[in-house]
């Protein structure tokens, strides 16, 4: 799914009530993708293909994307409870339907688009929907600023304005499994909310575009280089907690979850520039804690049976782990053979300058740069 830099379906809320986080977030390296992401696009790529076809859910196990895999019971879970929310909003199967459509406000405000998972219509009603398949947060649609920016741009694009010529409401719906959640609402709002976007875009062009602290900033990335970020955590440091008072423990409470997500991001954006070959004033790299696990698993299970311990004791569902072996063999008073173990770190993290583990080499990004010199 493909989104402006600028403005997106996702990111609308966080424009409209903070301009100014467009040029911070322009400023912040790309964010590396996750499993979590990964699922919700292979999930997106095949309710896609799913809903333009006549395939059935079964058709579509094995499908991959980057490291995800479509299983069964990601069709179970997910796929068919999407599938049945249609059943919901169009139980005569009338409605006509496109999937991920490529949607834009043109010359209105040129280099901001987005892609809809679903446009429909349905007599004198147009659909926007929105497959949510993450399991956290819930996701409200009422007034939901991404869904009203797919209208308002899809009103614009001229290969979706076949959903909304001439209809008088337009329902916003969240399919979020196994939840659907619907709103009507009507063109004339959505172009107030058109206006609105106008003016933030507008807005973020300007230098001193304002910035703003709120529930928006949830999911800002640029949390680690907001002024109004960095003024929230360096006031709340500085408070005594001696004078703190009820009322102000409640008042900080609920900035609470904020600063947490600024200290997350915060960190990981430092780990990212550490990993990537940036040098932090005071930080470096370490490796994590190494795990042991077994260099030769078969050779670990006959070297430790032969010492006497028990199929209970060496077999799980795969050779025991190092240090459990080692707590058998202790009873017995046999110390655990060195050259059957390897320590493997699993990954890195960031540490103070002043931590005595020492720093890590990023072997391939300094040869990287050594060859890239004599090229």
């Amino acid at each position: 799914m493909q989104h402006s830099n600028i403005v997106g379906g996702s990111t609308a809320k966080r424009v409209i009530n903070c301009p100014g986080s467009v040029a911070l977030m322009q400023k912040m390296p790309p964010k590396p993708s996750s499993k979590y992401a990964d699922e919700g696009t292979l999930l997106h790529n095949v309710m896609a293909e799913l809903i333009m076809s006549e395939e059935p859910p079964e058709y579509y196990i094995g499908t991959r994307y980057e490291d995800q895999i479509l299983t069964f019971e990601l069709v179970e879970e997910k796929i068919l409870p999407a599938l049945r929310a249609l059943d919901v909003i169009d139980p005569e199967h009338k409605m006509e339907i496109e999937a991920e459509t490529r949607v834009g406000f043109g010359d209105l405000l040129p280099g901001v688009f987005g892609s809809t998972d679903l446009i429909g219509r349905l007599g004198n009603r147009a659909v926007v929907l929105d497959w949510k398949f993450g399991d956290g947060v819930m996701v409200e649609v009422e007034e939901n600023p991404q869904l009203m920016f797919y209208a308002a741009a899809a009103m614009r694009t001229p290969e979706a304005q076949w959903a909304f010529e001439g209809v008088t409401e337009i329902e916003c719906v969240i399919v979020q499994p196994p939840e659907v959640r619907r709103w009507v609402t009507t063109p004339e709002r959505i172009a107030k909310f058109e206006l609105e976007l106008v003016q933030a875009v507008k807005q973020a062009e300007k230098p001193d575009a304002k910035l703003s602290v709120g529930d928006h900033c949830r999911w800002c990335a640029a949390k680690p280089i907001c002024p109004k970020m960095t003024g929230a955590v360096e006031r709340a440091l500085k408070v005594q907690l001696d004078n703190l008072d009820a009322p102000k423990i409640s008042a900080y409470l609920k900035n609470a979850d904020m600063l947490e997500d600024w200290i997350k991001d915060l960190r990981a954006l430092a780990l990212q520039m550490l990993e990537s070959g940036a040098k932090l004033p005071e930080y470096k790299l370490v490796a994590k804690r190494a795990i042991r696990s077994w260099s030769d698993e078969e050779k670990a299970k006959v070297a430790l049976f032969a010492y006497g311990l028990t199929e209970s004791e060496v077999m799980e569902t795969t050779v025991v782990s190092p240090a459990k072996a080692e707590k058998a063999l202790k009873k017995r008073k046999i110390g655990l053979p060195e050259d059957l173990v390897v320590a493997i770190s699993s990954g890195n993290t960031l540490a103070s300058v002043d931590d005595p583990r020492p720093e890590v080499m990023l072997l391939g990004k300094q040869l990287s740069a050594a060859l890239s010199k004599i090229q």
